[in-house]
């Protein structure tokens, strides 16, 4: 059966029922909390947390990429300037990065993402590694849920999530 704009709906996701997966093998330390994958837009929007003075892989995207910072400190090596909570990040097509979390403080560096098309993981020569993107970040939530005996959540556009609880007598 094939979806219909109107059945796609306004979502509300709690992220605190979704598990932090592993970035292995490309970061052992670093973790990603995937919250949606869009695939007909080819997007994902995720939370990565990495702890103080550590180097992600070298990275080259195909589109966009636009980072929140929501906690500790950040850069890429590439660049002179250093994000910090309440930093927003806009990354072009093309960018070829090598992220860097800050040492100079105790707070593990967390950041919403939004990301769209792949994302080339990049050797030393910049040669292709591997490339990510929403269909390899559903198959590693999913692979993660077998693995931990955790029931999966449909997390693509199209798919019902409306797991926000209401708060009350909060004003």
């Amino acid at each position: 059966m094939a979806m219909k704009l109107e059945d796609v709906d306004t979502r509300c996701i709690a992220e605190d029922s979704l598990p932090w997966l592993p970035l292995a093998p490309y970061a052992e330390l670093v973790s990603v909390k995937l919250l949606s994958a869009d695939p007909l837009r080819g997007e994902i929007i995720l939370v990565l947390r990495a702890p103080p003075g550590i180097e992600l892989p070298r990275h080259r995207t195909s589109g966009s990429t636009t980072i929140y910072t929501v906690q500790g400190r950040w850069k890429y090596r590439e660049h002179d300037w250093v994000a910090g909570p309440g930093s927003l990040v806009i990354e072009p097509a093309s960018a070829c990065n090598t992220l860097l979390t800050l040492a100079d403080g105790t707070d593990d560096v967390t950041m919403l993402l939004l990301v769209s098309g792949d994302v080339q993981l990049l050797d030393s020569d910049d040669r292709v590694v591997t490339v990510e993107n929403w269909r390899t970040a559903v198959s590693r939530y999913l692979d993660y849920c077998h693995a931990n005996e955790i029931e999966p959540r449909n997390l693509t556009q199209g798919g019902r999530t409306d797991d926000c609880r209401e708060t009350r007598g909060a004003a």
